[in-house]
């Protein structure tokens, strides 16, 4: 992971994508989920992303994100290991929340 450069959703792209039925998820703590996430996002910490199945939908779009990018870009390498084929790293929360 180190060295590589992480591609990273635009926002507007990312809403039109969560209009259009995209699962938004957010990869951080509990406790960080408590204090603040985008409305509508799912909360699968990157601790437990194996447990996605149990919340996602593999046949849709999921964008993941967290607090600067770097465990939403783990948590899409996890995904797409798992069998997800459209997984998309917003990057930070605050990306999203400014657009």
């Amino acid at each position: 992971m180190f060295g590589m450069s992480m591609k990273l959703i635009e926002c507007p792209e990312a809403r039109e994508m969560v209009a259009n039925g995209a699962q938004l998820v957010d990869v951080r703590s509990a406790q960080e989920y408590g204090s603040g996430a985008i409305p509508g996002s799912l909360n699968v910490p990157l601790q437990v992303i194996q447990t996605a199945d149990q919340h996602l939908d593999k046949t849709k779009p999921v964008i993941v994100y967290c607090g600067s990018g770097m465990r939403s870009e783990q948590a899409k390498g996890v995904l797409n290991q798992m069998g997800y084929d459209s997984v998309h790293n917003l990057g930070s929360i605050n990306k999203y929340m400014s657009c």
